[in-house]
C-alpha cells in the first residue's frame, strides 16, 4: 500500500499518526505524513517521509493559546484561522498529487482529506484517538458531555458532528468545486459518508481497556488500540533531570502540554508547588506551552523541565497529573501509573471521566477549579490510596500488550 496520512493541530494529534506511518514502513508499506511544518523533525526523526504543510495554523496557535481564558478565546481562535486553514487545503492536495497515495488516512482537523480521496477515486479512512464519530447509546459525544444522558440522547448527541459542515462548508465546497473539480455538498453533511453512501470506515486508537467498545458499535467502526512509537533509545534526559530522579523518591508528573491558558499561568504555578510541598511529594512539572509558570529555577523537591518524552519519564514517576489530552493520558495509563486529571477543553473532560471511572485515580478537578486545597487533597489520595496503584498497573499491562498500530494495519489491509 502507499499511504498518505494528513493530520494537525498539537502534538497529541500527530504522533499517533507518524507511529502508524513508522509501523507501515516496518512492515514493507510506503507511507508518508503530511502535518505542519514545526513537527517535520518529529516525522523525519522517526524515519517517515515527510509532505509540507504550512505552519500558520500551528503558529497562530502556539502565540494565542498561552493568552487564552476559555471558551470563548477559543472560537475567536478558530475565527482568526480561516486564511491558515484554506491554505492547508491547497497544501494536503499538492501532498496527494505529490505521493500519489492508493490509501489516504486523515484526522478530522485536515478538512481536505475525504474529499482528496473522492477525487482520486482512493480507499479513504478517517481516524482520532477518541470515540467521536460513531453514535452509540453507550454515552454521549465527548466534545459536548462527559456524564451519560440516556440511550437515545446519548445517540442524538452525535449530530454535533454536522458542526463542521456549518462552520466550514462554504470553504469546503469551494475547495471541492475549483480545485477538485467536484460538485458541493450539503451544508448539513457529516461528511462521513463515501460517494456510494457507504459509511466511512473510522480507526479509533484507543485502548478497549480504556473505553469498552461498545455493543451497538457498527462494523465500519474499529478500535485498534494506542498507537505508538517505539521507544527512543538513544534519547537521553538534561542531567539536571537525570540527577534529580537519582536523587530520591519517585515524583509526580505535572504538566498541562499544549493547554497554554497564560492568563493564570503564575498563580497556577504557586497552587501547584503549595500544594506539593503540603503533602510531601517531589515532582517533575513541564511547562509545556505556557500552561504553568513556577520560575525557571528548578529546587530540592521540584525540577523545571518542558517537552521530555512521556515514555522515557512517566514510567519514572510515582505519578500523574495533567490537563487529560488524549495523547497524555494513554502514556501516563500506558506506564501504569495513577492518574489525576484536570481538563481544559473539548474532550479532556471525557478522558477525566474514564480515569476516574476505571478507578485509576482520584476525582477530576476541572483546571478553572483549581486551588491549593483541592489539589492537595487529590494528590494525596492520588499517592496513598493502593487502589489507584493497582488498577493502572493491570490497564498498563493491556495497554502495553496491544499492538495497535499491527491492528489498524490489518484493518486497513482489508479496506475495499
Amino acid at each position: 500500500m502507499r499511504i498518505l496520512i494528513l493530520t494537525f493541530g498539537t502534538r497529541g494529534d500527530v504522533q499517533p499518526y507518524v507511529a502508524l506511518a513508522h509501523a507501515a514502513i516496518a512492515a514493507g508499506h510506503d507511507a508518508a505524513v503530511c502535518t505542519a511544518e514545526g513537527f517535520r523533525p518529529l516525522v523525519e526523526n522517526s524515519g517517515v517521509p515527510y509532505l509540507p504543510m504550512s505552519n500558520d495554523m500551528l503558529d497562530l496557535i502556539q502565540s494565542e493559546m498561552p493568552t487564552m481564558s476559555g471558551v470563548a478565546d477559543s472560537y475567536r481562535l478558530v475565527r482568526r484561522m480561516t486564511a491558515a486553514m484554506r491554505a492547508s487545503l491547497h497544501d494536503q492536495w499538492r501532498a496527494a498529487q505529490t505521493f500519489e497515495p492508493d490509501l489516504l488516512i486523515y484526522h478530522p482537523k485536515s478538512l481536505g482529506g475525504l474529499h482528496i480521496a473522492e477525487r482520486l477515486r482512493i480507499r479513504v479512512a478517517v481516524s482520532l484517538p477518541l470515540p467521536f464519530f460513531t453514535p452509540t447509546r453507550a454515552f454521549p459525544v465527548p466534545f459536548i458531555a462527559r456524564w451519560p444522558l440516556g440511550g437515545t440522547a446519548n445517540r442524538l448527541s452525535y449530530q454535533f458532528n454536522r458542526l463542521t459542515a456549518l462552520a466550514f462548508g462554504g470553504m469546503i465546497n469551494t475547495f471541492r468545486r475549483h480545485t477538485l473539480g467536484l460538485a458541493p455538498l450539503s451544508r448539513w453533511s457529516t461528511y462521513l459518508t463515501l460517494t456510494d453512501g457507504r459509511p466511512v470506515p473510522v480507526l479509533y486508537g484507543f485502548s478497549s481497556a480504556v473505553v469498552p467498545v461498545p455493543a451497538d458499535y457498527p462494523p465500519h467502526a474499529h478500535v485498534t488500540g494506542y498507537w505508538f512509537l517505539p521507544d527512543q533509545a538513544a534519547w537521553q534526559p538534561p542531567p539536571e533531570l537525570q540527577s534529580f530522579l537519582a536523587a530520591g523518591e519517585s515524583p509526580v508528573y505535572i504538566g498541562f502540554g499544549s493547554m497554554g491558558f497564560g492568563k493564570n499561568a503564575t498563580a497556577r504555578g504557586a497552587t501547584i508547588l503549595e500544594a506539593v510541598r503540603n503533602v510531601g511529594a517531589r515532582a517533575v512539572v513541564d511547562t509545556g506551552w505556557g500552561g504553568i509558570d513556577v520560575g525557571s529555577r528548578s529546587t530540592d523537591d521540584v525540577v523545571v523541565v518542558r517537552d521530555i518524552p512521556h515514555e522515557w519519564l512517566l514510567p519514572r514517576t510515582a505519578a500523574v497529573v495533567h490537563h487529560g489530552g488524549a495523547g497524555t493520558t494513554a502514556a501516563g495509563l500506558r506506564a501504569g501509573r495513577p492518574t489525576l486529571i484536570c481538563p481544559v477543553l473539548g474532550d479532556q473532560g471525557f478522558w477525566a471521566e474514564r480515569v476516574y471511572s476505571l478507578g485509576a485515580g482520584p476525582r477530576p478537578i476541572p483546571i478553572r477549579r483549581l486551588t491549593t486545597a483541592n489539589l492537595t487533597e487529590r494528590l494525596a489520595q492520588l499517592l496513598a490510596e493502593p487502589h489507584f496503584r493497582s488498577t493502572a498497573d493491570r490497564i498498563g499491562d493491556v495497554i502495553r500488550s496491544e499492538d495497535g498500530t499491527d491492528q489498524a494495519l490489518q484493518t486497513l489491509d482489508r479496506l475495499e
